[in-house]
Parts: structure tokens; C-alpha cells; sequence
């Protein structure tokens, strides 16, 4: 209990620095009237879709509300559940929408402090990214807090329960399900921000790139505000709810598993104080990110990687302390949290090596722009796939290691609780992680912003510099956030389990593979990401087909828009986007939902856990392929632009843009959005356990 003091702290300074960042943003000029126009357009256009897109799953969580309180009338879930899971859902999408308004304010004031060094652009855009990524990690802390503390009390007081493992079973019962609001909420963000920015950047580069040639951000482009919209509600706005979602639901599935595992309170504890400590590391880490005039790409990495690196070092000394107090005679869960803080950090660094045109991966696809863009896209799959080994050996040496350090070949359980730990470990030092992952599309506008009120070419390097930046640690943020997703899903399959033997302890599990339901299960599991990436995928060509049509309508009817002595109608092409990514948003979000359900109700509780493993190795293995094969590509043509292989408007420029235009839904819109579709479906599958225990056909 002592801990959850130290977590309601970690939540109250995570939220005071983001409000410290945030007036320090606020404080700076933004820039002259022109970069103030265009960024309030920015900002009234990226406010404007998410009002709609809350509007539209308001309706969602109202319908899943009602029937989450139809299960708990009829006795299968608690009557706090449905609270709990519209409390994690509105928390989500509050955290999103904060990190968004402030990407947009921060735009033009990045690109105006760029105007006089590149220090001061990299601090105001790592400023306003560490209001997105202390939002995430203030307002899940809040959440798990006031949960906590209010379950703690009503299951002590009002309802006592008569052991500890009954009283924490009932408290994480309830808050698992605000994990699914969560989750759900950041699938609706991912996915219908992620076919906004790739619908509104695929029509910008093929109409205004490939077919009339004007460089990118051209303020003549109908559809660049949308892409700079798209740039926020996709990449800032579902990034945050993405990870908000993770943070939460490791930190709730790892103490889901201490009863079982036989720690306790104190196990429960554990993950909760690892969070809250890693508040502190991450705030401390900010102060280390500094680079000065002229930086390379790799200056630039080293600085944002220094401080990630500090927090990550910090938190690892502090849990050795955390694990002593709570959990003094098993040491061993401070080395799974260890392995779970080196995964990360590797996994980062393997998605940086094969993303960063730095190194030779993407020099080398860059390279096979000379033959065509058929090459550029053979190179760039290839590429991608072979980058899934090292993540998946990673997290594979993690798990092995997480599972036995803590104790799995004593106790099966005890060594789940080393996994779920890990997910932890990986995640405690989110602030920091997630604030350089939101500096990718702020840095990204202001780039914009320097093109279209056609600032000196001095400020458009720096921001070309930063905006180059920006691509690498959106790259790295993704390979961070996958990674997470795959080991918060093994600890969600655990917890999965747990919560069946919960409801029923004589039910005895056959997860063999000569099972019949498991492996159907496996198929479906297996199958489903694919399904999703080609619904989201299809999704972001059916919606860029309309803005392809719409810039060429308005390149050959307005007259002088080609000259520059017209401006474009940005409003319409910003509409279109919202009201495409509205309607088509819906088909991937509610599979996601609906398919655990339906395979409970056939296949029962192993068909199930069938689907849920299924669903994890495809899931993150094309996750991490899709996610890296679009930052390679966007790199290889960034790298091309900067003056390699005939530079802008070559014909090897030509075709790593059409390499780019395929990448853009790979990385953001099907790829990242996979990692959710793998954790929503273990959250579904918890909270609905109940139901499919009871009613069943096979």
C-alpha cells in the first residue's frame, strides 16, 4: 500500500513537468504573422478531427458500456467494470489530445527558434514532445492511482473480501478493464489518424512530387495542410494513446500475475513503484539533450540517445533498491527488469541501424534508386524482413531470461511475473522515450513551415536537419513500441489464463497443439494481423485516391496556383481526409474487438489463448517489418535530397519517392497500429473470459 503513495507522486510531477514544458513552449515567438497563419490552420484542422473522430467512438464506448453492464447485472463482471473501462478509454484519448494541441502550437515557434541555432530548434521541439510523453505517463499514473486507492478501500471497507489474493484479484479484475478502454481508444487514434497522414501524404507527393514537381511542403500543394494535420492526429495524437495503452497495461497485467506468482501486495507493488520511479529518471534525462551548430545526423542521434540513455541507467540502479524493499528474498526480478530495460534499449538501436540513412542499410537502398523505383521496392521488403531477426531474437532472449532469472524453473508462475516485469522495465522510462518519438512530426512541420513562408536556406537546413532527425527516432519510437507490445501480450496471455482459473479453478487447460481448438486458434491468430493491414492499407489507397483527384482538380481549374499568384483550398482537402479516415476506420477497429469474442463463443477458452498466441508471433513480426521497411524508405529518399545520387528532382529522387509513397501506410498506418490489434485482443479476451467460460460450443 506504502507504494501506491510513490505512484500518486510519480503522477503529480510527471503531469507539473508537462506543464512546465508546456510554458516553456508557449513562451517561445512564434515567428512571424505568415508562420502563425499556417500553423493555426495546422491546429484548427487537427482539433476539428479529433472532436469528430471522439464523436464517432463516443458511440463505440457507449454501445460496449451498456453491455459491459448487461455482463456485470447478469453476474460475470463486477458493476466497476464499465467505469473503469470508459475512465481508461477517456484518459487515453485526453492524453493524445494534449500532445496534440501542443505539437501544434510548438510548429511554427520550433521552426521560427531554428531561425537562430539548431540547438534551439532540437530544444523547443524536445520540449513540446515531452508534454506528449509525460502527459501519457502522468495521466496513466493518475488513473491506476485512483483506481487503486478507491478499489483498495471499497473491497476493505464497504465489501471486505477475506484474503489478500481475493482483494488483489478484485482490484486488478477492474482495472485490467480500463487497459481495454485504453486500448481501445488508441486503436481508433492509430488507425484513423494513420489513414488521415498517409492519405493526405500520398496525395501531396504523387500529384505534387512525382506529377507537377514541386518540392515537398510547397505552400501551391491543395494538399499539404492536411499532411502537416495528418502529421499530428496520426503520429502525435495515436502515438500517445498507443503507448499510453502499453504503459498501463503491463504495469496492471504484471500485478495481475503477483498473487499466483505468490509475492503478494508486494508484488503488485513492484511494477507500480518501477513506474513512478521512472518519472523521476525520465525528467532527469531532459536536461542531458543539448547539441550545437552544425551537428551531423549522428551528433543529433547522440544527443536525443544521451538522454534516453541516462534515464534508462538510473532506472536500473533505482529498481535494484525498489525490488530489495519490496521483494528482499527474490533478487532474481531485478535482472528480469534488467532484461527488459536492455531489450528496449536494443531493440532502438537495431530499428536506428536499419532505419537511419547513417548507416548502411539505407544507403544501400537509396543506392538501388539508379534502376527504377521496382528496385526501391524490392530492396526496401527486403529489407524490412530481414530486419525482424534481431527484434525477434531480442525479445526472445529477453523472455527466456526474464522468465528463469525470477524464478520460472522453481515456479511456473513466478517466472510470468518475471515476464510481465520486464514489459515493465521496458516501459519506466516512457517519458523520456515517448517524448523523443513526438519530436519526430514537430520537427516534421516546422520543416513545412520553413518551406512554405520560404525561409533562408540556412534555417531550412537546420530544419531539414531536424526534420531528418525526427524520421529516425519516429522509426525507433515504433520499433520501441512494437517490441513493448509483444512482451505486454505475453504478460496479457498469462493474465488471460489467471483470470480463467479465477473464474473457474477446476477447469483444466489443454493448450496442445494437437489440439484441435488451439490450433484453429493459432490459424485465425495468425491470420488476423494480415487481415488488418489489409483493411488499414486498402483504407489509405481508397482515401488517397480522393486527394489525388481533388490536387489535380485544383492544380488545373484555379488559375495562377501554379504561378504562386493563387492560394489552394486547404480546407477541402483537410475535410476529405477527416470524413475518408472516419468511415474507413471503422471495419480494422471492430475486428479487433469483435474476433476474440466469436472465437471464445466456437472455440471456447483454448481456442482462445490459441488466437492470442497466434496473433503475437504474426503480429510482431509484421509489425516490425512493415514499421521498418517505411522508415528505410522514408530515409533512403531524405538521404537522396540531401544531395546523394543526383539530389532533388533526379531521377533516382523520382523513384525513392514512389518507395516513400509505399512506405507511408507500412509505418504509419498498418505497422504501428498491429501492436495495438495484439494487445486489445488479449484485453478482450480478460474481460470477456467470463462469458466464453460460461457459454461455448466447442
Amino acid at each position: 500500500m506504502d507504494s501506491m503513495y510513490f505512484v500518486a507522486l510519480g503522477s503529480i510531477a510527471a503531469l507539473v513537468f508537462a506543464g512546465v514544458m508546456f510554458a516553456r513552449v508557449k513562451r517561445e515567438s512564434p515567428g512571424t504573422e505568415e508562420m502563425a497563419r499556417i500553423s493555426g490552420a495546422v491546429s484548427k484542422g487537427a482539433t476539428a478531427y479529433l472532436k469528430r473522430q471522439y464523436k464517432g467512438v463516443g458511440i463505440f464506448f457507449a454501445v460496449v458500456f451498456i453491455v459491459l453492464l448487461a455482463m456485470a447485472i447478469a453476474g460475470l463482471l463486477s458493476y466497476f467494470t464499465p467505469f473503469a473501462f470508459i475512465t481508461g478509454g477517456f484518459f487515453s484519448g485526453l492524453s493524445g489530445f494534449i500532445g496534440m494541441k501542443t505539437a501544434t502550437m510548438a510548429n511554427c515557434r520550433t521552426a521560427n527558434a531554428a531561425g537562430k541555432s539548431l540547438n534551439r530548434g532540437l530544444r523547443v521541439a524536445f520540449s513540446a514532445g515531452s508534454v506528449m510523453g509525460f502527459t501519457v505517463v502522468g495521466l496513466g499514473l493518475l488513473d491506476l492511482a485512483f483506481w487503486y486507492f478507491f478499489l483498495h478501500f471499497w473491497y476493505t471497507t464497504v465489501q471486505p473480501v477475506a484474503t489478500e489474493a481475493d482483494l488483489i484479484g478484485n482490484i486488478t479484475a477492474n482495472m485490467l478493464t480500463f487497459g481495454m478502454g485504453a486500448s481501445s481508444m488508441a486503436l481508433f487514434a492509430r488507425v484513423g489518424g494513420g489513414i488521415f497522414t498517409k492519405a493526405a501524404d500520398v496525395g501531396a507527393d504523387l500529384v505534387g512530387k512525382v506529377e507537377a514537381g514541386i518540392p515537398e511542403d510547397d505552400p501551391r500543394n491543395p494538399a499539404v495542410i492536411a499532411d502537416n494535420v495528418g502529421d499530428n492526429v496520426g503520429d502525435v495524437a495515436g502515438m500517445g494513446a498507443d503507448l499510453y495503452e502499453s504503459y498501463v497495461g503491463s504495469i496492471v497485467s504484471t500485478s495481475a500475475l503477483a498473487v499466483a506468482a505468490g509475492f503478494g501486495m508486494n508484488g503488485v507493488g513492484v511494477p507500480m513503484l518501477l513506474a513512478a520511479m521512472g518519472v523521476i529518471c525520465s525528467i532527469l534525462g531532459t536536461f542531458f539533450i543539448k547539441t550545437k551548430e552544425g551537428a551531423s545526423q549522428k551528433n543529433l542521434l547522440t544527443a536525443l540517445r544521451t538522454g534516453t540513455y541516462i534515464s534508462a541507467i538510473l532506472i536500473a540502479i533505482i529498481s535494484f533498491f525498489v525490488v530489495r524493499w519490496l521483494l528482499p528474498d527474490h533478487t532474481g526480478v531485478y535482472f528480469a527488469i534488467l532484461s527488459g530495460l536492455v531489450a528496449g534499449v536494443a531493440i532502438g538501436a537495431i530499428t536506428e541501424y536499419y532505419t537511419s540513412d547513417t548507416y548502411k542499410p539505407t544507403r544501400r537502398l537509396s543506392a538501388s534508386s539508379k534502376t527504377g523505383s521496382a528496385t526501391v521496392i524490392i530492396s526496401g521488403l527486403s529489407l524490412g524482413m530481414l530486419s525482424t531477426v534481431a527484434p525477434v531474437v531480442i525479445v526472445g532472449i529477453s523472455v527466456l531470461a526474464s522468465y528463469f532469472l525470477s524464478g520460472g524453473a522453481q515456479d511456473f508462475n513466478m517466472g510470468l511475473y518475471g515476464v510481465g516485469v520486464s514489459a515493465v522495465g521496458m516501459l519506466s522510462t516512457l517519458g523520456i522515450t515517448l517524448a523523443t518519438d513526438a519530436y519526430g512530426p514537430i520537427a516534421d512541420n516546422a520543416g513545412g513551415i520553413a518551406e512554405m513562408t520560404h525561409m533562408p536556406p540556412e534555417v531550412r537546413r537546420r530544419t531539414d536537419a531536424l526534420d531528418s532527425l525526427g524520421n529516425t527516432t519516429a522509426a525507433t519510437g515504433k520499433g520501441f513500441a512494437i517490441g513493448s507490445a509483444a512482451i505486454t501480450a505475453l504478460a496479457l496471455i498469462a493474465s488471460y489464463i489467471d483470470k480463467v482459473h479465477q473464474i473457474d479453478p477446476d477447469f483444466v487447460m489443454d493448450l496442445s497443439i494437437t489440439n484441435p481448438t488451439v490450433l484453429i486458434g493459432l490459424f485465425i491468430g495468425g491470420m488476423l494481423p494480415f487481415l488488418f493491414a489489409a483493411l488499414t492499407m486498402d483504407a489509405v489507397g481508397k482515401a488517397a485516391q480522393s486527394i489525388v483527384v481533388e490536387v489535380r482538380r485544383q492544380f488545373q481549374h484555379i488559375k495562377g496556383l501554379m504561378e504562386g499568384k493563387a492560394e489552394p483550398d486547404y480546407a477541402s482537402c483537410v475535410d476529405m481526409c477527416t470524413r475518408s479516415a472516419q468511415k474507413l476506420m471503422l471495419a480494422p477497429a471492430l475486428i479487433a474487438v469483435i474476433t476474440p469474442i466469436v472465437v471464445g463463443l466456437l472455440l471456447g477458452v483454448n481456442g482462445v489463448a490459441g488466437l492470442l498466441a497466434g496473433t503475437t508471433v504474426t503480429g510482431f513480426v509484421l509489425a516490425v517489418m512493415m514499421a521498418n521497411s517505411g522508415g528505410a524508405w522514408d530515409n533512403a529518399k531524405k538521404y537522396i535530397e540531401s544531395g546523394n545520387h543526383g539530389g532533388k528532382g533526379s531521377d533516382c529522387h523520382k523513384a525513392a519517392v514512389v518507395g516513400d509513397t509505399v512506405g507511408d501506410p507500412f509505418k504509419d498506418t498498418s505497422g504501428p497500429s498491429i501492436n495495438i490489434l495484439i494487445k486489445l485482443t488479449s484485453m478482450v479476451s480478460i474481460v470477456f473470459a467470463g462469458l466464453i467460460v460460461a457459454v461455448h460450443l466447442l
